[in-house]
């Protein structure tokens, strides 16, 4: 699958709003979903592990179609506005429960590092999937860059959020675990996104290639 080129920085431009929008939405989504643990095949996850990934299928397909520029543009666009969403979800909703709009007049100290932590991994996140991507995008097979953007950009994603958010943590347990419970997050992630976010990666594609596709000129037109 070739890149397309032409009127990508114009294509760019006008959809770099939607962009925006959809990753906020997945952060939105995702500081919500993490709350609501569950197990799948004896380990324990959380529904956030379905939802953030898609993040990285957003991008990876903004690289390929828009081009490196038009993606940084959209990480730009999206970091602080998501550093305060993070915040103000997980001030709001706690293990899933609606806390009170009233929860929002203290400023919480502990849910704000934590909203920071998410600020700091997921732009480094996607800054490494974007460069990673884009050094790979030339490669014939279409999975190879997705693929290996997402295992780089998802570790580094997941390490720095951990870390920031928990180490020495005033979370005795957080504290304690935080690199084992890291380390479980991100292969539930990376086998979440290799096996149902792969393959979505190169549905998408394939069809917004065909809709994305200069329409030829008819004959005689100027």
């Amino acid at each position: 699958m070739t890149p397309v080129h032409g009127a990508a920085p114009l294509r760019g431009r006008s959809v770099l709003p939607a962009l925006v929008g959809l990753h906020i939405a997945l952060i939105i989504a995702s500081n919500y979903l993490v709350q609501l643990p569950f197990e799948l095949w004896g380990v324990h996850t959380t529904w956030g592990s379905f939802t953030f990934p898609l993040v990285f299928v957003a991008t990876d397909l903004t690289v390929r179609l828009l081009g490196k520029e038009v993606a940084r543009g959209v990480i730009t666009r999206v970091m602080l506005p998501a550093l305060v969403a993070s915040y103000a979800v997980s001030v709001l909703f706690f293990e899933g429960a609606f806390n009170g709009w009233q929860a929002l007049g203290a400023f919480n100290g502990f849910v704000f590092r934590i909203a920071l932590a998410s600020f700091v991994a997921y732009v480094a996140g996607q800054l490494l999937d974007i460069a990673v991507f884009d050094r790979l995008r030339r490669v014939s097979a279409w999975w190879v860059a997705p693929a290996a953007s997402t295992v780089l950009g998802s570790l580094l994603d997941t390490a720095l959020f951990f870390a920031v958010a928990f180490h020495a943590s005033s979370d005795p347990f957080m504290a304690q675990h935080w690199v084992e419970i890291a380390t479980v997050d991100y292969f539930t992630k990376l086998a979440v996104s290799l096996a149902c976010f792969l393959p979505l990666y190169g549905v998408l594609l394939s069809t917004l290639v065909q809709r994305l596709q200069p329409v030829p000129l008819a004959a005689g037109r100027c």
